[in-house]
């Protein structure tokens, strides 16, 4: 189970969350992604789901991913969205997630909510290894660092490094301490609707299926 995370607020981790989700699936997977992020949550507008049912309905009915939407605007992939859940709600359902997740081999993605709050450190606590997201900019790469740091601490080091709108001049190899880096170039349209996005985080797929993660 992965984690997509960063530091600030706004870089870019939930269309890496559903970038990286059809990467797996364009592998032949059926990924589930889901909005950790419990006070700000975008998932279900991106994908053109319901926000509801979301977290504490999976945890109620016992069947996460039964009660996961197919993405409308992405329907290789599910989603399961925040709805109402609290902390020790999503908890319950990462733990949950984790143990489904390796009994089943499928793909789950945490869109994780920014900082180092007892919030952000739930769904890394439960994932295997963690997607760090930033832009080339010393603030946000300072603060990725940060998570990445706390996401080893909590056993799901980074796997991965995913720097957005970057033209490829910044190496956050040595900083964040993760060789793997995709750069995601500014684009002039929604990055989830071009094909330059698309290929860039089927790269990120490809590598990651290649470490079996």
């Amino acid at each position: 189970m992965l984690a997509i995370a960063g530091g600030k607020g706004g870089c870019g981790k939930t269309t890496t969350a559903v970038g990286l989700a059809r990467g797996l699936a364009a592998l032949g997977t059926r990924p589930l992604v889901v909005d950790a992020d419990l006070d700000m949550p975008d998932l279900h507008h991106r994908t053109g789901v319901d926000r509801r049912p979301g977290i504490d309905d999976a945890v109620k009915r016992g069947d996460p991913r039964g009660v996961a939407q197919s993405a409308t605007r992405f329907p290789a992939i599910d989603v399961l969205p925040c709805g109402g859940a609290d902390t020790a709600t999503a908890a319950a359902l990462f733990e949950r997630l984790a143990d489904d997740s390796e009994r089943s081999g499928s793909p789950v993605l945490l869109d994780c909510p920014a900082g180092a709050s007892p919030d952000a450190a739930a769904p890394l606590r439960a994932a295997d290894r963690t997607v760090l997201v930033s832009t080339p900019r010393e603030r946000s790469l300072r603060d990725a660092a940060k998570t990445a740091a706390m996401a080893r601490e909590l056993d799901a080091p980074p796997a991965a490094v995913v720097l957005v709108r970057s033209d490829g001049g910044v190496d956050p190899s040595e900083l964040l301490g993760c060789e793997a880096v995709v750069h995601v170039p500014e684009l002039s349209e929604p990055p989830l609707e071009t094909e330059e996005s698309a290929a860039r985080h089927r790269q990120c797929a490809k590598s990651l299926s290649k470490r079996n993660i």
